[in-house]
């Protein structure tokens, strides 16, 4: 392990509190809102961003990231995800310009892989040595995967309605899976006892400031592949919002840099219908999301009905002057296998709520036609379907 000090800060979302990194920070201790991490003293080059080409997978942005001179992540290959044209769904939609950030492609088969790749590297550098989360699904899978990878035993609670294939992964990773009823939010509530009770790191959803810089290489990711320059808008499925808010500090540090020029693209939530506390406050004016009552939808990742991080996607949502949609499980159901079939990609029911809301947000206007529009399928559909079942027809 390198001697270097880490030459980063934490600042709240929220109150513009700071601390330094040292130990295992949660959440602000002024606020008790996430935390964000700063790096006051770094410096990007022209030069640094032509050697990225050089570079492969998602830690080819080590100078963004909390990593040390000489440390090396815990990895298992998460990045490098294609971005694909969907000319025939964009046909459809009314969109010339629709692109498909394939996420399933990644370690454990979603997008959850960047995030707690990130999220592990720095907990087991300051001395952890067991973790707990909170899963609606795919989170749950890359914990297992990457804790694992770390040599680092995992407690997983999962709501018992979490899709089986997902289950099974946890479990063929070794963790170890405790299913409850309820949602995510119940499921939060024991991982918060079991992290009191054992010294577990909690690796919730924005209750440690890490997995928002690996879902951060989202953005980095896309400017790359776009040669530098930024979509019009950018359709992302919504639970906990990490991604989203990751993005969104990513294009930040990219203009501040230098690398990027002009406006940051539109930024557009999309959730269920049978759970869209987002959408809600969005659509009332609202500073902060209100729980969401008996929510259900069959886009497990975007079952989250009190998400911490709501406050920061609000603001967000109305800073790029970008929206929030919520679909029905229908629709989601219909783009993804509709999709799938046209475009050869296995799109998840969070990736089809996504080309379900750029539809519905091309029909109303928002979007143009010839708009450079990035929809994000987050995971691979085949973790929802029952193993050695068909998908439905």
């Amino acid at each position: 392990m390198s001697a270097a000090a880490p030459d980063w800060i934490l600042e709240c979302s929220n109150c513009g509190n700071r601390r330094g990194p040292e130990g295992l920070p949660t959440v602000c201790d002024a606020c008790g809102l996430p935390w964000l991490v700063r790096y006051p003293d770094r410096v990007h080059t022209l030069t640094d961003r032509a050697e990225l080409r050089r570079r492969h997978g998602m830690w080819r942005f080590r100078p963004f990231l909390p990593l040390l001179p000489d440390e090396e992540p815990i990895s298992l290959g998460e990045g490098d995800t294609p971005l694909l044209r969907a000319p025939r769904t964009g046909a459809r939609l009314g969109l010339s310009h629709l692109w498909i950030k394939d996420e399933g492609i990644n370690p454990t088969g979603s997008f959850k892989a960047r995030g707690l790749s990130a999220a592990i590297t720095r907990a087991v550098a300051a001395g952890a040595d067991r973790f707990v989360l909170p899963t609606a699904g795919n989170a749950g899978v890359a914990a297992a995967a990457y804790g694992a990878r770390a040599g680092v035993p995992i407690r997983v609670y999962a709501p018992g309605t979490t899709p089986r294939t997902i289950l099974s992964q946890m479990l063929i990773y070794g963790a170890d899976l405790v299913l409850l009823d309820g949602h995510i939010g119940d499921c939060g509530q024991a991982a918060r006892a079991y992290a009191a009770e054992t010294g577990a790191v909690d690796l919730s959803t924005l209750r440690e400031p890490y997995r928002i810089e690996g879902k951060k290489t989202l953005g980095l990711e896309l400017a790359l592949q776009l040669r530098w320059t930024l979509p019009a808008a950018i359709i992302y499925p919504t639970g906990g919002g990490t991604g989203l808010i990751g993005m969104w500090k990513a294009f930040h540090e990219l203009r501040d840099a230098g690398w990027v020029q002009g406006e940051l693209p539109r930024m557009y939530t999309v959730q269920s219908s049978g759970c869209a506390p987002v959408v809600r406050a969005f659509e009332s004016g609202a500073e902060q999301c209100e729980p969401w009552p008996d929510s259900w939808t069959v886009a497990s990742g975007l079952r989250v009905p009190g998400p911490l991080g709501g406050r920061l996607m609000l603001r967000i949502l109305r800073e790029t002057s970008g929206g929030a949609v919520a679909v029905d499980d229908t629709e989601l159901e219909s783009e993804a296998r509709d999709a799938t079939r046209a475009e050869g990609v296995d799109f998840s029911p969070e990736g089809g709520a996504a080309l379900a809301a750029a539809g519905a947000l091309r029909a109303a206007g928002e979007l143009g036609s010839k708009d450079r529009v990035v929809a994000f399928n987050t995971g691979a559909g085949w973790l929802y379907r029952e193993s050695g079942g068909l998908p439905p027809v």
